[in-house]
């Protein structure tokens, strides 16, 4: 009788041979060991959700390295995460703090790493773990400037030649009800796509974080994230990138310009160094190859009406994505699935069948399709894809250390710069 074991450690053995040969299968497991060793880098609540995630995601993970900037994060990531036992094994020696902790934990022996620090960070990081030859699961959005998006696409195309497994947080590509929901449209349910909205006008500002004693300008950024440009791209790219992606998914393509409006009309006023400088909506107008016009709202207001969705109008109909309809019927007959989880299984399935997922740039591109959004109205002109994509202001700081100092300019003025200046 065959078992499960043994079917692990034939495809272990096929495995390493195909790569000796040069074929397409990562490097995981080198060693010959069936326990996929798994690191954390970022350690807030993404990250601890991310974790648990993978481990339920497949009995073949083990969480064996975490990093975080703070000290406290790490410490809290590990306490969760301790009541998985068999499934994690964080010695003070796997445990690191600091800018540098991600490298740490990539040079850790992991066999693959979640990605889950603010998204300033990603490119970065991203480039650095395919270098490294690990896997990946990477929280959205992987980008937040044209610079960015580049170093991206550029370590897809590296990945691609390694043989590596990258799967994305757009969890929707991972759900039931969204996967059998956008196979009818792809197959032509509704016909040809004519237009369309997408929205995630959230009835709240989420969250805001005070500045502690002691802390320096990096520090305060990294804890209050959301807020600023660099870390967190604005909502638009950290949050709306969801419902983009959706679009760009149900149009097969991304979207070759954008115009809109936005602005930050409910956001507490004062020093950007305390406050910030993202907006608290946006309202663009995307336009694809083939003229198709998609309508996209973002807003994060206290006590404002919540619409988050995705509908598509076609020739022969109207699809209501995040609700499964398709021309009033509901596409999913059954349950929906945990897609959080499901991402993970799908990652891990696809790396021991030996046809690893790439989603690198997919979700590469619905992030600067937020990019473009964004710049489109912070400039209130009209971008074109080209525009963004080769633009040349990168926004993370020059030499990053703990102690240096960050100029921080205002929210921008729709009509002035394309976008706040570059911290220095």
């Amino acid at each position: 009788m065959t078992t499960k074991a043994s079917n692990r450690r034939d495809f272990l053995k096929v495995a390493g041979t195909a790569f000796a040969a040069g074929a397409l299968i990562n490097n995981a497991w080198a060693g010959g060991e069936s326990t996929i060793k798994v690191g954390l880098i970022g350690c807030g609540g993404r990250g601890n959700g991310a974790a648990a995630d993978c481990i339920a995601g497949s009995p073949n993970t083990k969480i064996v390295a975490i990093g975080d900037v703070f000290q406290h994060r790490v410490d809290s990531v590990r306490k969760n995460l301790a009541r998985h036992k068999d499934r994690v094994d964080l010695p003070d020696d796997r445990c690191f703090v600091g800018l540098d902790a991600y490298q740490k934990v990539i040079d850790s022996g992991v066999d693959m790493v979640l990605l889950a620090t603010p998204p300033g960070f990603r490119p970065q990081h991203l480039e650095a773990a395919v270098k490294a030859g690990k896997n990946i699961f990477t929280e959205k959005p992987v980008c937040v400037d044209g610079p960015g998006y580049r170093k991206v696409i550029a370590a897809y195309e590296m990945a691609l030649k390694k043989g590596l497994g990258i799967v994305a947080g757009t969890q929707r590509r991972h759900q039931t009800g969204y996967l059998e929901t956008m196979k009818h449209v792809l197959d032509g349910a509704i016909g040809k796509i004519v237009g369309g909205r997408v929205y995630w006008n959230q009835d709240n500002d989420l969250w805001f974080r005070q500045r502690e004693t002691g802390m320096t300008d990096v520090a305060y950024h990294c804890h209050n994230w959301y807020h600023f440009l660099w870390t967190c791209g604005d909502h638009i790219v950290e949050q709306h990138v969801h419902n983009l992606d959706v679009m760009n998914w149900a149009m097969q393509s991304h979207p070759v310009s954008a115009m809109g409006m936005g602005g930050r009309s409910n956001r507490p006023s004062g020093d950007p160094k305390v406050v910030g400088q993202i907006y608290d909506h946006f309202a663009v107008e995307y336009t694809f190859k083939d003229g198709t016009v998609i309508n996209s709202f973002c807003r994060q207001i206290n006590g404002a009406a919540g619409n988050v969705s995705e509908t598509f109008v076609g020739t022969k109909g109207i699809c209501h994505a995040g609700d499964y309809v398709i021309n009033g019927k509901r596409v999913l007959q059954g349950n929906d699935n945990r897609p959080y989880v499901q991402e993970h299984t799908d990652l891990v399935k696809s790396i021991e069948a030996g046809k690893p997922l790439n989603e690198l740039k997919q979700v590469a591109d619905s992030s600067l399709t937020a990019v473009m959004g964004r710049n489109a109205c912070y400039s209130a002109q009209i971008l074109s894809w080209d525009d963004v994509a080769s633009d040349t202001v990168d926004t993370f700081p020059t030499n990053l250390t703990w102690d240096m100092s960050l100029d921080v300019s205002p929210a921008p003025l729709p009509g002035g710069p394309k976008k706040p200046r570059k911290k220095k």
